[in-house]
């Protein structure tokens, strides 16, 4: 789950991240002063089958524990919001009396739709069908989830736009308990690829439909309350170019031209239509308190599809992981405890031949990662960034994963202060298993040339100390001086 090359989905275990700090934007003379005090087998590795691991067993020991598990309650953000609606409204909520014992005697099936369930039944976050009906469409998520709205953007231009350079590069290279925090200004990041990968994304559902995107009874709640929480956010973030109708009916999309009427379509396909990112939720089992994969929009996976993970459980979907057995205790008890206010961002990468998007099992372009092709040039070379974010949603309960596909030319590295040095040495002594996992040895002959020659140019021109020791920078997941370099590039 933490790489890009063999499956994206996996990338959900966020535990298994890097600690990232905001940048500082260190200048070039800073660098100079900071101190810090090949080979692996040539052997191809095989990218693990997706469709023929067995399935691991829960941990009996813990499994009951789960069922009593739940994230910290919202009522009292409730009370809160109601205080702030129309009185007509406000009579609708009712009695806001509540009991935890309540909850656990009146939990909403696992697929059962909310639609027509009773409006006494409750999800895991502490609220009532009827509390939920009577907040009716886009309520304050904010208020509810405790995550503000995003600062508007008024210079972003999408003509010009760039997606920040992440290099979500680390030493030592291993699994961590590392998270950090979600930077709500940046949930959901557009840039100048945004009018062809929405092309490119309509055209794969398609093509492949319930292989990228579906949905599963009981998901209809949150598959909403999922496009709601969008909406809201690229309204606040980017208001030259989205905007909502006043009867909260129609999304107009300046930068495709468009008005849309987003109750005439799933919200899943609202979301395919508008914006550029994969998505997938997975909800709370009452009988188990496990999670499971429910519903999704994913059109940018390597090496899996939505139809082979949709409805499998976090241990089920992370079987072919490196080391995920010893995880599975603290990944379940992760979800079960996350709350709506402390959602999580991370990111994995890998190096791509071209832009490969979407890659399901059995897709002809697998074939390079068969060989090392004599052939091959640095211009058709890539580092693929998936950057992820993981949050509960409010009303549903349910947690929404989110990533976006960057594609960098590696000659972009040759300039960006210790960024070669940090990719080689986690070619060259990171842990076999987890790099045969991640899958970079069809690039590596030409990649490990390029980057010896970009960081001996860097210690000659003293861009980087000569000595210096490879480990995760305090910048990570960007480098010194990258605000300059972004800016410069996208103009504002």
């Amino acid at each position: 789950m933490m790489t890009t090359t063999s499956s994206v989905w996996p990338a959900l275990a966020f535990c298994m991240s890097v600690a990232i700090l905001l940048a500082i934007g260190l200048s070039r003379k800073s660098v100079i002063f900071r101190r810090f005090g090949l080979t692996r087998g040539s052997q191809r590795p095989v990218t693990p089958s997706l469709e023929k691991q067995p399935l691991s067993k829960p941990l009996a020991s813990y499994t009951s524990d789960l069922v009593t598990a739940f994230p910290p309650s919202l009522r009292d953000q409730l009370k809160e919001v109601a205080l702030a609606l129309p009185l007509a409204q406000q009579s609708r909520l009712g009695n806001l009396d509540f009991t935890e014992e309540k909850l656990e005697r009146s939990l909403l099936r696992f697929d059962e739709d909310y639609g027509n369930a009773d409006g006494s039944k409750y999800v895991c976050t502490g609220f009532s069908i009827r509390e939920i009906r009577a907040l009716g469409d886009f309520p304050d998520y904010s208020a509810l989830s405790g995550v503000p709205m995003p600062n508007p953007y008024l210079d972003f231009n999408i003509d010009k736009a760039r997606a920040r350079p992440y290099r979500p590069f680390r030493w030592p290279y291993h699994q961590t308990m590392s998270l950090t925090k979600l930077e709500p200004d940046w949930w959901i990041e557009l840039e100048s690829t945004y009018k062809d990968r929405i092309a490119q994304r309509r055209e794969l559902y398609a093509k492949h439909g319930s292989e990228v995107l579906q949905w599963l009874p009981g998901s209809d709640l949150a598959c909403k309350e999922l496009m709601e929480m969008i909406i809201q956010f690229i309204c606040a973030r980017y208001p030259q170019y989205f905007a909502l109708s006043e009867d909260q009916l129609w999304l107009e999309n300046k930068i495709l031209g468009i008005r849309a009427n987003i109750r005439e379509k799933h919200p899943l396909l609202i979301i395919l239509d508008h914006i550029p990112e994969d998505f997938a939720i997975t909800l709370r089992d009452p009988d188990t308190g496990y999670y499971s994969f429910r519903a999704g929009v994913i059109c940018s996976a390597l090496g899996w599809s939505v139809g082979s993970k949709i409805g499998l459980k976090l241990h089920e979907i992370h079987q072919p992981v490196p080391d995920y057995p010893k995880m599975q205790f603290s990944m379940d008890r992760y979800f079960s405890k996350m709350p709506t206010n402390k959602p999580i961002q991370r990111g994995s990468w890998g190096l791509e031949i071209d832009q490969p998007l979407y890659m399901p099992p059995g897709d002809p372009h697998a074939a390079y990662r068969d060989l090392q092709d004599g052939s091959l040039t640095r211009s058709r070379l890539h580092l693929r960034v998936d950057w992820q974010t993981l949050r509960r949603m409010p009303l549903s309960g349910g947690i929404a994963f989110n990533f976006k596909a960057l594609f960098t030319p590696i000659e972009e590295f040759r300039d960006e202060p210790y960024v070669p040095s940090l990719i080689l040495k986690v070619l060259r002594h990171a842990k076999e298993n987890i790099m045969k996992y991640k899958n970079t040895w069809h690039t590596e002959h030409v990649v490990v040339p390029a980057l010896e020659e970009y960081e001996r140019q860097q210690k000659q021109s003293g861009l980087i100390e000569a000595d210096w020791e490879a480990q995760t920078l305090d910048e990570s997941p960007w480098f010194p001086g990258w605000e300059e370099k972004w800016h410069a590039q996208q103009g504002f």
